[in-house]
């Protein structure tokens, strides 16, 4: 798999479930964001750019299937379906409504790490309309090699937390992201608070005026995004 980090979304009703997988997949070196009904996964999907979908197919109000035939009416993003039933006409079910692949509970973690990324090998990574390096003034961050480098070619550090906002924030330049989002996204122990004070020492980076910041904006209200020069 390249060295873009993907962001998974998992839509499942089981709590416990949903939770166990997000920490997996954050530690296996997935963004992770969790959904536990359809109309959730929608809203989300509204807001957000995800890279693959694993969805339950026993879901209240709205089955997982229900919710597949839906999205393959406009999108092609890769699902892996999930599901308590083994029967074969289930699994037939759910890739003729569209699936790349289907796993039966219960499922060995690792497997369905070496699915997401045996799939997303195959799936091309969404570029931001700047390419993979983004204009911030006085510097350049390369989404690809996780590098914030000045304009002359110099190497700024920037620390693994500060890296994976520049990435998430980076990928949809314009896009706001709340601050509890953010740091569900990263994980490690982030909370809102923490993600307002690593903001704080990332703009003394990259902003020329950090009391006016140009790229790095709040969104009062709302949470926080990232805005790139055109090259």
């Amino acid at each position: 798999m390249d060295s873009e980090i993907r962001h998974i979304l998992v839509v499942d009703d089981d709590t416990r479930l949903r939770s166990l997988l997000q920490r997996f997949l954050r530690e296996s070196g997935f963004y992770v964001s969790t959904a536990k009904l359809a109309s959730e996964a929608r809203h989300l999907m509204r807001q957000y750019q995800f890279d693959l979908l694993i969805v339950d197919i026993m879901m209240p109000e709205e089955s997982g299937l229900t919710f597949l035939t839906k999205l393959r009416e406009d999108s092609d993003i890769p699902v892996i379906m999930l599901t308590a039933m083994g029967e074969t006409e289930d699994r037939i079910s759910g890739l003729e409504s569209g699936a790349d692949d289907y796993l039966p509970k219960p499922f060995e973690p690792k497997e369905l790490v070496l699915r997401i990324k045996n799939i997303l090998r195959r799936t091309p990574a969404e570029k931001t309309e700047n390419g993979n390096c983004l204009d911030l003034g006085l510097c350049l961050y390369n989404l690809q090699t996780k590098e914030l480098m000045d304009k002359q070619g110099g190497i700024i550090h920037v620390t693994p937390v500060e890296q994976a906002l520049l990435s998430v924030l980076g990928a949809k330049p314009g896009q706001v992201f709340g601050r509890e989002t953010l740091a569900e996204m990263l994980g490690a122990g982030q909370s809102p608070r923490s993600i307002d004070v690593q903001i704080t020492r990332l703009r003394k980076k990259i902003e020329p005026d950090t009391k006016n910041p140009r790229f790095l904006q709040t969104v009062r209200g709302k949470g926080y995004m990232l805005l790139a020069m055109k090259e």
